[in-house]
């Protein structure tokens, strides 16, 4: 009998631990939703796997909790907030793109000049090129030393600084929102936001990484990386000895792109689009469009293919939730 009770005993000790490790277990998992109407997630909490229960883990190397608001499956998925130079929508190296449909392709653009990446009614992101030409060379080495978004009436630019000796530990970033100069405190975490919540940039390490969420409509994931030695021995860059072109990896994760989006990286975007890199046929496949994609700024929408109009919110009005109170009359 005295066995039975002690078994009994032990029975609800151990319930009673498996209920409360559930409970502490639901109280550090993460929920997401999408809060614009376009989504087919709007309005809906949509809990983080359990491999990856959190939206901004402790731990930096830690994969996170991600919601991709444009897929029709509302579902949650683990992923790294660094981009991945070999996954969709990104721009790295010297710059080797990779389109919507997972096509590698090179733009070249040309040194000290900027070209429009992504062109729509409520958006534009812009790139200027750094680099060099060496002796002997019959194009430019190129890189993305900067963006400039565009949305509504506002821009926002991402940029290295220059160094001349890469030190990892120093910060190479710089910041600007509406032309005033920001400051994001270095630290794993540390965060910038404008109260009304359209734009925010998020530190995904102590430096020189982050993600610029403009809300409801586009995620970059930014790295500064330099050109290494090693890099220019094996390539032929013939990298001076006082500047090692630290420049930016980017990969880019769109929310409401229109299906005539345009620039460089966007038409890859289009449903029926043909990417001519797919025809080439070659190792490195290079693409055109300097004329159609230049413009005459970082923060200029007049490239012949953009489409931005500065503080057009006829693209998003659907996005917007309208309360229409009945008319009470006067008695």
């Amino acid at each position: 009998m005295g066995v039975s009770r002690r078994n009994c005993l032990i029975f609800f000790v151990l319930l009673s631990f498996a209920m409360n490790m559930e409970t502490i277990s639901e109280a550090v998992t993460d929920n997401l939703s999408c809060n614009f109407l376009s989504s087919p997630c709007f309005g809906k909490k949509i809990k983080c796997p359990t491999q990856c229960p959190l939206k901004s883990p402790s731990d930096p190397n830690a994969k996170v909790c991600s919601l991709d608001c444009a897929s029709p499956v509302c579902k949650t998925q683990c992923k790294h907030r660094k981009p991945n130079c070999n996954g969709r929508g990104s721009a790295c190296l010297d710059p080797r793109f990779i389109g919507a449909d997972g096509i590698v392709f090179y733009f070249h653009g040309r040194v000290n000049q900027h070209f429009t990446l992504v062109s729509d009614q409520n958006l534009q992101i812009n790139a200027r090129f750094i680099g060099l030409r060496p002796k002997g060379r019959t194009r430019d080495y190129t890189w993305i030393q900067a963006l400039g978004v565009l949305f509504e009436s506002h821009n926002f630019i991402v940029e290295s600084t220059k160094p001349t000796k890469w030190d990892h530990e120093i910060d190479h970033l710089k910041f600007s929102y509406n032309g005033e100069e920001l400051h994001v405190p270095q630290g794993y975490l540390s965060k910038w936001e404008i109260q009304e919540k359209k734009i925010s940039v998020e530190r995904t390490s102590n430096t020189n990484s982050v993600v610029v969420n403009v809300h409801g409509i586009v995620k970059i994931y930014v790295n500064v990386v330099p050109v290494t030695k090693e890099d220019s021995r094996i390539h032929n860059y013939q990298i001076p000895d006082n500047d090692c072109f630290a420049h930016l990896e980017v990969q880019f994760k769109f929310s409401d792109l229109s299906s005539k989006v345009e620039g460089v990286l966007g038409r890859t975007y289009q449903p029926n689009f043909e990417n001519p890199a797919a025809k080439l046929g070659v190792g490195m496949p290079v693409v055109g469009g300097e004329d159609r994609y230049r413009t005459t700024s970082l923060l200029s929408a007049d490239c012949g293919a953009c489409l931005f109009v500065p503080g057009d919110n006829s693209k998003n009005k659907n996005n917007v939730i309208e309360l229409v109170l009945p008319t009470v009359g006067m008695v």
